[in-house]
């Protein structure tokens, strides 16, 4: 029998398709959705014998074969449900790369993984080696049909004859008429190309599979982000930014200038700051003193992405943490006063070059012990 075809651009309301694909992989069928990458065949996880059905698929496609279902999620929050010891760089990719198109695969052995929950056909599809692929697509439609569905979707990525990524509907119709109840058409696919798979682990990440994310791209995400956040940023987060880099780069024995390239990348930015701003006069002169060269910095307002991807926000002040939280409350463990006495660091803004010297030298005195509380 053929699919039925639901044509996202024809309907006068996506929710009416979104509510009838839920419905659909509800009562275990499979389900073909258009993702940011390429078009990908799905099923409930909660429904093994559609979860069967979909895995049959895949012995016909040697390059599928070769990469495991993936298991997509509603966000980066629910990373942990289902790998409860996810490491702190697997938290991080996750951060950064999703919603979009990277699927992590890791280690699954948590007794409290919400995998164990799943019925053992569906766990053997998705972890057959203990190895789970996640993944959070940034598609508008699968995204809210994750959102109104019951558990998490297993997906795999259509393939044409020849192993050729199906990145329009006709050619998932033509190709898998018969194994795929529901089509959603969504025209062609944003990129094209398949998702990047990463295999993470404590020790560091592979880019097991090249797709639309470059390894240079993903090293990038991967990097340890330390932020340092003051009001303007002109004076204070960046005399801090400058301080940690040097510190940074003492400890892994190389030129400050070569810190990103070990993984580590040190910013700053402002609660109330604008874009572009130049550096107070007097907080490079006393950076110079230092053998610190800030002239180049160039203020920015502290964003929710910089604010998400930060593995580490230090503020000048209690006042500016309190601010972040009320924003961004989810980001409370990784949020901290430079100073763990409770003491805040005043603005020097306005004030003689003395008083920036003064205010530096305080800042430096609490850079040290954060070298030893870096996220690993």
């Amino acid at each position: 029998m053929a699919p039925v075809v639901l044509d996202l651009r024809e309907t006068d309301d996506s929710r009416d398709v979104v509510h009838r694909a839920v419905q659909a992989l509800a009562e275990g069928n499979v389900v073909a959705f258009p993702t940011e990458t390429v078009y990908a065949l799905a099923a409930s996880a909660l429904c093994d014998d559609a979860v069967g059905r979909l895995m049959d698929i895949l012995p016909s496609s040697a390059t599928a074969a070769a990469t495991p279902a993936a298991l997509a999620i509603k966000s980066a929050d629910e990373a942990l449900d289902y790998v409860p010891n996810l490491c702190s760089l697997g938290q991080r990719l996750a951060r950064r790369c999703w919603p979009g198109p990277v699927t992590l695969l890791v280690e699954d052995h948590h007794p409290e993984s919400v995998i164990k929950q799943l019925a053992p056909g569906v766990q053997q599809a998705i972890a057959p080696q203990g190895i789970v692929g996640l993944r959070v697509p940034a598609h508008r439609a699968l995204q809210d049909v994750l959102r109104l569905l019951a558990g998490p979707v297993v997906l795999l990525d259509a393939h044409c004859s020849g192993d050729v990524d199906a990145v329009t509907a006709r050619e998932v119709i033509e190709t898998w008429d018969r194994q795929v109840q529901f089509v959603i058409d969504g025209g062609r696919c944003r990129f094209g190309q398949t998702s990047s798979v990463v295999r993470v682990e404590n020790a560091g990440f592979e880019v097991v599979r090249q797709g639309v994310v470059s390894p240079q791209t993903i090293k990038r995400l991967a990097s340890m982000i330390i932020l340092f956040v003051c009001t303007g940023n002109t004076c204070r987060s960046p005399m801090a930014e400058g301080m940690f880099r040097q510190l940074v780069a003492q400890k892994l024995g190389c030129r400050p200038d070569e810190v990103e390239d070990r993984g580590v990348i040190v910013m700053s930015a402002g609660i109330a700051a604008m874009m572009g701003g130049r550096p107070s006069a007097e907080s490079v002169a006393v950076m110079n003193e230092m053998g610190i060269d800030i002239s180049a910095h160039e203020s920015q307002p502290l964003t929710e992405q910089l604010a998400r991807h930060a593995d580490l926000m230090i503020t000048m002040t209690r006042s500016h943490r309190q601010a972040i939280l009320a924003e961004w409350p989810e980001a409370a463990d990784r949020v901290f006063p430079l100073c763990e006495g409770g003491q805040d660091i005043a603005d020097p803004v306005g004030g003689p070059t003395e008083l920036y010297r003064r205010c530096a030298e305080k800042i430096s005195a609490e850079l040290e012990h954060w070298l030893n509380k870096l996220p690993h």
